[in-house]
């Protein structure tokens, strides 16, 4: 029986209240003896008797058997062992070493909301990251962490995440034939493929997050990556125009080159990967007892072997695998729909895990935990469960209805008469990178953009001096070698900035700013539009500058190159696909 259940929620100690529960062979989470136990432990004894307390404190070989229906016992449940703290003593429930029963419950000392939330731990693929927590005892601790599976990629990523930093997180679904039941699935041969990939950014604040899914079809260049096979390390060699997905697995390649071709594609850093196979859609929609999807027609697909009439239906296991897997049920059954269909998978398994019905279950919470770090491989930065916790409880606080979905702006290979591949949208994708690179949300891009255009109106209202009476010195302050000089080219030569000059370098910093005095106003409103300077970027002084005074415009860590503006679009590209994941929406 659960604490919610019994209006206890609140006195919950998650490191010693899981207990083996013998008639159901699951763990639940219990209160102390003086509580009482579920109707479902009477067997074992009373609720404060000794029977009770040897279920508790019994080592994972020794668990009480299961009895089913036809009187046969059933196998032992795989369990890990655990600590319990029982307090004796006097009336009140004090630690002192009193001869009497306790007779009333230890009082606790208030806790902040951890307490209310239970500390759960991590599940789902993308969506693992989404709740985060911990059940505490050392042996279930052992249990989890022996569960993961850890790749070691050096320099792929950065190997860590702060508090007060953005996270980006890899997520990659092989379609490597790993698993009892899943020999009849994907390439015979395979040695797996980067089949799904999903750029999952959370912004600084924790407020929302962007999940970028990358088309496998996608016609790019992967770098060289180096890699290890068994003790020995080498050098994949990176290839030109191939496809996406052999970014994973061909030639030896490691997550970690998938990692450093989404960097190489994006321009974003990626800070670690989480892959998972077939079996995680299975085992991880089961132990939260399903998923609700919707379908706007009957679908009865051969291949995948999905058949489901058209409406809302709780899917699975097989059937919750043959639904994402699909590529001839919805829109034109190509890979780009697929990825639509998963995207609507993934949000509503991110609310089923959210929502209050697995949250105050301590055997979906349980189930969902173990089945979630059986499916997982990550990087040696979050390779232990204290690791991946604390990655889980800072991206778990992003609200569902704040969180977007969208897909890589792409278009058909014009290289190719029968359309197979994609190439990279530019025009459309590479706003959509200085978007999630400058941590602007996708749900809020109609107050963002209001603020913005408000502060830039401030700033920038008012005449413009002509080009040649621009008076600019350029600095390098943070931007890549030689900006400062190539500003000045540009300047000079495309913008007819005549005036301007190259410094050298500066102190680095992480943004490019323009000081200017008041009476240079019309000149740095000339160079901001040319620029593309963010309204951050504009310093003005409070004293008039000397009569051929140049201002001066220090390129800092955001500077590309001459050019390529450096404020990021306040509004999405027009056209790109997106999908909040609190939206629940059918496949067509």
């Amino acid at each position: 029986m659960d604490a919610q259940n019994r209006g206890r929620a609140e006195e919950i100690d998650p490191a010693d209240q899981w207990v083996l529960n013998p008639t159901t062979g699951h763990y639940e989470l219990r209160l102390d003896q003086s509580a009482g136990q579920s109707s479902g432990s009477s067997d074992s004894g009373s609720a404060s008797g000794t029977g009770s307390r040897s279920a508790r404190n019994a080592p994972s070989g020794t668990a009480p058997r299961k009895t089913t229906r036809d009187g046969t016992t059933a196998p032992r449940r795989e369990v890990p062992g655990q600590r319990s703290r029982r307090t004796g003593g006097k009336a009140g429930g004090s630690r002192g070493e009193g001869s009497g029963p306790q007779t009333g419950r230890r009082k606790r000392k208030p806790q902040k909301t951890r307490k209310k939330k239970a500390l759960l731990w991590t599940g789902s693929v993308m969506a693992l990251v989404l709740i985060g927590g911990s059940l505490g005892a050392y042996l279930v601790y052992q249990h989890f962490n022996g569960n993961l599976n850890t790749i070691d990629v050096p320099g792929a990523g950065s190997g860590g995440f702060k508090k007060d930093q953005a996270v980006n997180v890899l997520v990659i679904g092989t379609d490597k034939r790993t698993g009892a039941g899943n020999e009849g699935y994907g390439d015979k041969e395979s040695v797996g493929h980067a089949d799904t990939t999903i750029l999952f950014h959370v912004s600084k604040d924790r407020t929302n997050a962007t999940a970028l899914s990358i088309p496998r079809d996608l016609k790019t260049d992967i770098p060289d990556c180096p890699t290890k096979v068994g003790d020995t390390e080498k050098i994949v060699p990176g290839e030109r125009d191939v496809r996406f997905n052999t970014s994973l697995g061909q030639g030896d390649r490691d997550p970690g080159c998938t990692m450093r071709t989404v960097k190489e594609l994006t321009g974003i850093t990626v800070d670690h990967f989480m892959m998972v196979d077939f079996n995680a859609v299975k085992t991880l929609t089961s132990a939260v007892g399903g998923v609700e999807v919707c379908v706007a027609k009957d679908v009865d697909d051969p291949d995948s072997h999905l058949k489901l009439s058209a409406g809302k239906h709780t899917i699975e296991g097989e059937q919750a695998l043959a639904f994402v897997r699909t590529r001839h049920s919805f829109g034109n059954e190509s890979d780009l729909d697929r990825i639509q269909t998963q995207q609507q998978f993934l949000g509503s398994m991110i609310r089923k895990m959210k929502s209050s019905e697995t949250l105050t279950s301590p055997t979906k919470v349980f189930d969902l935990a173990n089945a979630a770090t059986k499916a997982l491989t990550v990087d040696s930065g979050i390779g232990d469960i204290d690791k991946l916790r604390a990655l889980g409880v800072e991206l778990g606080k992003v609200d569902p209805k704040n969180i977007t979905f969208t897909t890589l702006p792409v278009k058909d290979n014009p290289a190719e008469t029968i359309k197979a591949t994609v190439v990279v949208d530019e025009a459309k994708a590479d706003p959509l990178f200085a978007m999630m690179a400058s941590d602007t949300s996708l749900t809020e891009v109609k107050q963002k953009e209001k603020a913005a255009k408000s502060k830039q109106q401030a700033l920038l209202k008012g005449p413009r001096s002509a080009a040649d009476d621009v008076r600019v010195s350029v600095y390098n302050g943070g931007g890549p070698p030689g900006s400062a000089s190539s500003t000045l080219l540009w300047l000079q030569n495309e913008m007819l900035v005549t005036k301007s000059s190259n410094e050298s370098n500066a102190p680095n910093q992480p943004k490019t700013t323009l000081k200017y005095a008041p009476n240079q106003a019309d000149q740095a409103r000339r160079l901001a539009d040319m620029m593309g300077l963010p309204a951050a970027a504009m310093k003005p002084g409070t004293q008039d500058a000397k009569e051929l005074e140049p201002m001066t415009l220090v390129l800092g860590a955001d500077f590309k190159e001459a050019g390529t503006p450096i404020a990021p679009p306040a509004k999405a590209p027009e056209g790109i696909q997106k999908v909040g994941a609190d939206k629940s929406v059918c496949a067509k």
